[in-house]
């Protein structure tokens, strides 16, 4: 599974705009369990809109991921509803990680769960596994509520409610399926919180806005490291690169468990330089020869979930210098652009 690399480019002021847009189920008014559960989850504004802030850089990259995957907009949030986005660890059959994944689960989506690296809890890894998982569900069921009961309740059991008592109508919102009581709330919740971000002002609240220089990026590694070289690398404390990174449990980076390491923007570049210094170094003590860090490739197409930082640390130039070459008046791009890697001749 390949690791997705950033979020949306979308500027801040406009991504929760676009994640309303991508909602795709009923809205606040649809049924009064919804509403009830909306105003338990703001009964305290303030704190509210800290949690929110809190998990924003998370909620942000998921949104980059279910684009991809063309995943309602309501899933997003579902880590909202399951752990309040903290990479919570599981003990035995217990659930783990933001997406309250169990075991038997992690199993089936390709997730390795050992004394060294838990998968669940690896943001990219885990994030991708998961909207892979709905977009299956939404494939089969053609309902987004069947989606998320899939979720909760499980695939088969879903399917077996269907053979029994078909295809749920339109209303009531909440499908009358016999299913638990915790299956049904799920959904509940789900719009919920989904009604809160449709309209905030509604319930006395202000979504936070995530600067760009603070969303996160999956950064690509390549050797092993200790979570302390790491975080002097980046600038960061230990504790707040492993939140981001909880995947790794005995305190060492093994890309053969997983290929990249979420960092904030701005600490991307000071952990590039650091490995590019020990790379250098390394191969100055190995050959003799410092080699060249950067090389002429030819055009690229921009591939879906890449961003100008990915390609240009591919191609071993910088960003600034992409932007000059491709006349980009800022850093977005699309997919199928076709930008070009080295100077004009």
């Amino acid at each position: 599974m390949q690791a997705v690399v950033t979020p949306s480019d979308t500027p801040a002021a406009d991504a929760w705009s676009r994640l309303r847009a991508s909602f795709a189920m009923a809205d606040c008014d649809s049924d009064p369990a919804v509403q009830r559960w909306a105003h338990r989850f703001t009964a305290n504004p303030r704190g509210f809109e800290q949690r929110l802030a809190h998990s924003l850089p998370r909620l942000r990259f998921i949104q980059g991921i279910a684009e991809k995957h063309r995943v309602a907009g309501e899933f997003v949030l579902l880590p909202w509803v399951e752990s309040r986005y903290l990479p919570v660890r599981g003990r035995g059959r217990q659930p783990a990680g933001m997406w309250q994944i169990v075991p038997i689960t992690a199993g089936s989506l390709g997730l390795p769960v050992n004394r060294h690296f838990d998968g669940r809890l690896d943001m990219a890894t885990a994030t991708e596994a998961v909207m892979t998982m709905l977009r299956r569900y939404q494939d089969q069921f053609h309902d987004w509520r069947l989606t998320d009961y899939a979720y909760n309740a499980g695939e088969f059991a879903v399917r077996r409610l269907l053979a029994r008592f078909g295809t749920p109508p339109e209303q009531p919102v909440i499908p009358g399926l016999p299913v638990r009581k915790v299956t049904r709330e799920h959904l509940v919740k789900l719009l919920a919180i989904a009604c809160v971000v449709r309209e905030p002002d509604r319930f006395h609240v202000q979504l936070p806005t995530l600067p760009a220089d603070q969303r996160l990026v999956a950064v690509p590694i390549e050797h092993p490291m200790s979570l302390e070289t790491a975080a002097r690398h980046a600038g960061m404390s230990i504790d707040a690169l492993r939140d981001y990174n909880a995947g790794f449990l005995n305190h060492r980076i093994d890309p053969s468990m997983a290929p990249t390491l979420m960092l904030p923007g701005n600490r991307v570049d000071r952990f590039v330089e650091a490995m590019h210094e020990v790379s250098a170094s390394d191969a100055v003590s190995g050959s003799g020869k410092v080699p060249a860090r950067a090389q002429t490739y030819p055009n690229h197409t921009v591939k879906p979930g890449e961003n100008l930082w990915v390609i240009a640390r591919r191609a071993g130039v910088g960003v600034l210098q992409l932007k000059r070459w491709n006349g980009l008046r800022d850093d977005q791009v699309h997919p199928g652009q076709v930008l070009r890697l080295h100077a004009p001749d």
